[in-house]
């Protein structure tokens, strides 16, 4: 975090997206936290029956809970238009954990993608891969690996020290350095994803359609989900990383005069940061929610909690409980219904 009013900063549209944010990331908050809650217990508990997908989606889960817990920060932020007050290190903390969730959800659902595919193509041959051993291993390389790449976050400089008006990952305009890692992160964090994306959900389709194990209830449903993964790929990573890609590209070429055009595109920039937010919503819903085992085990779990409510809000006395009662003493169904 530096005093980043810089060169572009104070005409910058701040004011203009200032409602939009605040909107989008009180919605994500109040949604996506009780989503990935539920949807971390759930996957906790198949995780523990062996199920191996349930790892990723675990993971993909948790680290959605970990940049939810950064939107209040934001939220404050944006409000006070654009000026960090709560310190240098609380900044670059919750912009480490923005840039590293977007690139570890892609590469989850990579995985997620992955391993659907080997286990409709290749079940057989792939049943000595395809343990919980191997997703944590993998799952932990993955976020090693992008946790590292992201660590020059604590020591990249972020702008030009002006006045008293402190920005937070908001560089304006951008650095050759930030420009080139734009070009980096689109090639290996949009571009790579895309196409193991397009290619493992094209084969399980196609798979699912000349399957004769499936009914037809069973192929829709993996067509859409096929859908549904390319979809939320498509409209809330895609474009964000895309404009990052424009402003580098931009400011590679007119690296002096790069000031008008960032604040033509600033708006066109925010309404892509916040579909890339909309994600913490989207990743519960299609892939949890989605997954039968899953629905099967929310609906126990919460018969299970309503059944153990109700016994405690209207406990049995010892002497009238069911095991005590003679069979004339045993309350009809009819006279239990109409209590």
């Amino acid at each position: 975090m530096k005093n980043a009013s810089g060169i572009c900063s104070p005409s910058m549209p701040f004011e203009e997206s200032k409602i939009l944010l605040v909107a989008v990331y009180s919605t994500v908050f109040a949604l996506g936290l009780p989503a990935n809650c539920l949807t971390v217990f759930l996957t906790w508990v198949q995780i523990r029956k062996k199920n191996v997908l349930a790892v990723y989606l675990f993971s993909l889960s948790f680290c959605e809970l970990l940049y939810l817990s950064t939107l209040p920060l934001w939220i404050i932020y944006v409000q006070n238009n654009h000026k960090w007050e709560m310190g240098s290190l609380a900044c670059r903390i919750t912009g480490y954990i923005f840039f590293c969730n977007i690139y570890i959800s892609i590469l989850l659902l990579c995985c997620i993608s992955l391993d659907r595919y080997m286990a409709m193509t290749y079940a057989l041959e792939c049943r000595g891969i395809r343990q919980q051993k191997t997703a944590m291993f993998v799952t932990l390389a993955l976020f090693v690996v992008v946790l590292a790449i992201h660590a020059p976050v604590f020591s990249i400089e972020d702008g030009t020290e002006t006045q008293n008006h402190t920005t937070c990952f908001e560089t304006l305009p951008l650095t050759h350095n930030l420009a080139y890692f734009s070009f980096a992160r689109f090639l290996v964090g949009l571009v790579a994803p895309f196409t193991i994306l397009i290619f493992t959900n094209y084969k399980i389709f196609r798979r699912a359609k000349t399957s004769c194990g499936l009914n037809v209830h069973q192929k829709a449903k993996v067509k859409y989900l096929a859908i549904a993964i390319i979809t939320i790929f498509l409209v809330c990573f895609a474009p964000y990383n895309i404009v990052l890609l424009i402003r580098a590209i931009h400011f590679t070429l007119h690296p002096k005069d790069s000031c008008p055009f960032e604040r033509s595109i600033y708006t066109t920039y925010v309404v892509f940061f916040c579909l890339s937010t909309v994600n913490s919503i989207a990743d519960p819903i299609i892939y949890v929610l989605a997954s039968e085992n899953v629905r099967k085990e929310m609906w126990r779990w919460l018969r299970e909690w309503r059944s153990q409510s109700s016994f405690n809000l209207f406990p049995v006395p010892e002497g009238l409980h069911p095991a005590h009662l003679t069979p004339s003493c045993t309350p009809s169904r009819a006279g239990g219904a109409s209590v």
